[in-house]
This record gives C-alpha cells, structure tokens and sequence, in this order.
C-alpha cells in the first residue's frame, strides 16, 4: 500500500537540451512511497528525461529535485549499453550490484528465476536475444533491490507469457516504480497515478487511475472547452449584431449598442485556450513499384529452438503478392533469427526471388547506420533521385523536422529512431516488407495509423507482434505458428 510519505520532490524545476527547446518549465510535482506511476508524453520523446533526472544522470537548469540521501534507485533501460554486452552473465551483474557480494551465484541465480529466465553465469551477454537481454536488464535493476524502479519501456521485446510474468511481479511489488510504456493493456494492470507532461506549455500533471483514466479525461477537458467557447462566440456575435441595429437608431440606442461591443469584446477575452494535443504521424501508404503477380519468397524449413537445442523442421510458406503471413510462437524460438536471415539472404530454406527488394524493419535499429543523419539516411533509402524538397515534405509525415534531419542517428531518442526506420520503408518501396516487432518504442497515437497503411500494403509481408490489439486491425492471410512445429 502508498503510504503519505514523499521518496521524489520536483520543485519549480526546468531543463533543456542545448540543442533543442525547453523540455521542463517550473515544473512540480511529488512521488509518495509505494506508488505505481505511469509517465505519459504527448509525442512519445524525452519520457526518459525524467528518469535521468531523479538519478542524477543529467541536472535541472533550475529549481531543486529532493530525493533522500540513503534512497536507493535503479533503472532497468531499453537497450543494454554496448561495452555491457561483452561482459558475462556474472560480471554484468557485478557490475550493478554494488555491496559486498556473498553466493554470488546463487543471488544471481534467484533473480533470473524472478524474471523467468535460465542463464549460464559464464555465457556472453551480446550472445542473448533482444527479449533475454530485456529480461536480463530487468534482472540487474531488480537484484540492487532499490527503493525506487525505474522501468523504460520493460514490455518491448517480451512475448505475451512474459508481459503476464512481468505484470504479476509488479502487482506484488512493494516498492515505488515508475514507468515508461506504450502498452495500455499492460499499464492499466497496475497503475496509481500517472505524471503526464505537456509538451505545449511544459508542465507536469497528475492524474489519479490509470491511462485509459487519464485519456478519457483529458478527451473530456477538451469537449468541455470547446463548448464553452462556442457557446460564448454564440453570445459575442449575438451582443455584435444587435449593437449593429441599435447603432442606427435613437441616440440613447446607440449607447446601449455601445455597452453590448464592450459585452461581445468580453465574452471573447473569456474564451479559454482549449488544450492542445500533439500531432499523429499523417496517414501513408508505401507505394507500389511494379505490378508483378509470381511467387516472391518460398520457405520449405526453419531452424528452432526446442528444448533448449536447435532443430530444422518443415513448412511450406509461399508468398506472393498481397499475402501477408503472421509469424508467432513464444520468445527464445528463433523468430527474429529467422526474419534476420530472410532479409539478408543468409537462409538455407527461403527461397526469394531475384531482385525482390526486401524492407526490413529491425526491432534494435541495428540495420540504421547510426554515424549518418537523418538527411543522409533517408536520402540513399530512395533508388530514385529524390528533392531536397520532396524529401522533407515526406518526413515530415513522420513529423520529422528539419532540426533532426541534421542529426546524427545515434543522438536520437527510440520513438525519434522509429519514425526514421519508418520512413525509409516509404522511400524504399519494398516488394516484401519484413517486420519485427514494429510497435515497440512506439506513441499509442501512431498505431492506429501503422496497422491501416499495413492493411492496405499490396505487397508480400511477414510480421512478428505481440500485441494483439495491433495485430487485429491487419489483415493477415496466413499465420505460422513456430510454436506448434
């Protein structure tokens, strides 16, 4: 149970990147102990600000951010630093836990069992999967048992069992966390309160409940302001065309017709700036190159995970065009593995027809060169000669500004990745769309604009998701369940 008394203090504090605008302006709020907090953003960038705030990982500009001395806090991010995946299992997690250490292993041991997850201590961590590492990154924020969890995004590459694991353990979790998710299902299990930040005057709110609370509330406020508003240009218009006829008439009229302009000049100072809410990317379609009808890939095996070895089993998958095949299965079967070798032409059993142009949408970004900037990246995604012009009207359907076009990859935030990866997928017309996990790092807003150009995608596709909401508003042709081979 929250108790009253505050482990997190923000007072009047503000920060901004150099580079960019204002984040935080005089912002205040508190977190009480025991609390389950959901952090919300409007466009789904700088969520993680907060979070390096209260680890003192980056300073306030002003204002003052109080935390105790003797609190302790650990952060389970979204991706494993790359000099940390040279390490093993053991000394990764001797390098988080920093009190004396006593059955090492067994501690270690206890904590992935705490994640569901079986790992050798002397086994490399760049050799786990996107999901074992997640799990992995769970575990080494779990293990330094703090008085607050900070979680970023802790669903993204979990397969539903491990969403269901993941929830139940913070359901019965004691202590203060605070999240970062797009998973509304997910979030809603737990939640207490959520800190919501608007991204147009810079100020924290707090909502009590969950997010479908805090949406339907907010959705509500600007009904409610939009109402007002109307009704009170109704009543200024009508103040208007009256003094207009009295304006005409016997003098005394003309002072009463007076009074109501001072009337309808009020009742528009008294109209309330109706909130503003950010913009979803622009609905899209990846366009079509050529209208071939053959068969575009051909799959007679794939290699799996069953009981902890690999095993080659057959299937028989065809696509052609606007066949769109849903790949599923549990995590640790390979399906990444698979799509990875498809996209790259390293499959011993998928055969893709010559000069199939595959786009491929990889869940960690890694196929993004991360030394270019955004300019740079979508320019050489085009085979055609593309302008200058064209281009940035196209990114900026992905609301990609001209500021980060001239940034390196590397310097983005995930959400900022994803709309890069996103639009080269545009540029690139790819006759067979290969797509892991598309919605992680994801703005909820996007989703509903993602699965509709997905739909209507004309071209062979196959997709890995766990989040069924999503899944269900694509049509899928076909689905592969690695699962049951």
């Amino acid at each position: 149970m929250a108790s009253n008394e505050t482990v997190v203090r923000f007072d009047g504090v503000s920060f901004e990147f150099a580079e960019f605008k204002p984040i935080l302006d005089d912002v205040s709020f508190n977190v009480r102990k025991g609390t389950k907090i959901t952090l919300m953003w409007q466009n789904g960038w700088w969520k993680t600000t907060i979070f390096k705030l209260i680890t003192w990982e980056l300073k306030p500009k002003r204002g003052k951010i109080h935390i105790d001395k003797d609190t302790s806090i650990a952060i389970a991010q979204q991706v494993i630093p790359l000099a940390d995946r040279e390490l093993t299992v053991r000394a990764f997690f001797q390098k988080y836990y920093k009190e004396a250490w006593f059955n090492v292993d067994a501690k270690i041991a206890n904590i992935l069992e705490v994640v569901n997850l079986k790992a050798p201590l002397d086994r490399f961590i760049k050799s786990f999967s996107g999901w074992q590492q997640a799990r992995l990154l769970l575990a080494s924020a779990l293990i330094q048992d703090p008085d607050i969890l900070l979680l970023d995004e802790p669903t993204n590459n979990l397969d539903v069992d491990g969403i269901a694991h993941l929830t139940d353990f913070l359901i019965s979790y004691k202590k203060t966390c605070m999240v970062i998710s797009h998973d509304a299902e997910f979030l809603n299990s737990f939640t207490d309160w959520v800190i919501y930040l608007d991204v147009f005057t810079k100020k924290i709110e707090q909502y009590v409940g969950n997010y479908y609370n805090v949406t339907d509330e907010i959705a509500a406020r600007i009904k409610k302001e939009n109402m007002k508003n109307a009704q009170l240009a109704k009543e200024a218009q009508a103040n208007k065309e009256q003094a207009n006829v009295f304006a005409h008439k016997w003098w005394k009229l003309r002072l009463v017709a007076k009074k109501m302009r001072e009337k309808a000049e009020e009742l528009e100072e008294a109209a309330v700036d109706v909130r503003k809410e950010d913009r979803t990317i622009r609905d899209f379609t990846i366009p079509l190159q050529e209208w071939i009808w053959w068969e575009l890939l051909k799959i007679n095996s794939v290699k799996i995970i069953r009981d902890h070895e690999a095993t080659t089993v057959p299937v028989e998958v065809s696509l052609r065009r606007k066949q769109h095949l849903l790949l599923s299965g549990p995590n640790g079967i390979w399906k990444s593995t698979l799509l990875e070798s498809i996209a790259l032409g390293k499959s011993e059993w998928a055969i893709i027809t010559p000069w199939v142009k595959i786009g491929y949408y990889r869940q960690d970004f890694s196929n993004l060169n991360f030394d270019q900037t955004v300019y740079q990246c979508l320019m050489e995604a085009s085979d055609e000669k593309i302008l200058e012009q064209d281009l940035r009207s196209m990114a900026a359907w992905f609301l990609i500004t001209w500021d980060v076009m001239k940034t390196q990859i590397w310097r983005l935030s995930e959400g900022q990745k994803w709309l890069v990866a996103f639009a080269r997928l545009v540029l690139q017309k790819p006759w067979l769309l290969i797509l892991d996990e598309p919605t992680n790092h994801i703005n909820f807003r996007h989703i509903p604009v993602i699965a509709e150009a997905l739909d209507k995608y004309e071209w062979a596709m196959i997709l890995v998701s766990h989040v069924q909401e999503f899944v269900w508003q694509i049509r899928i042709d076909d689905e592969l369940d690695l699962g049951s081979k």
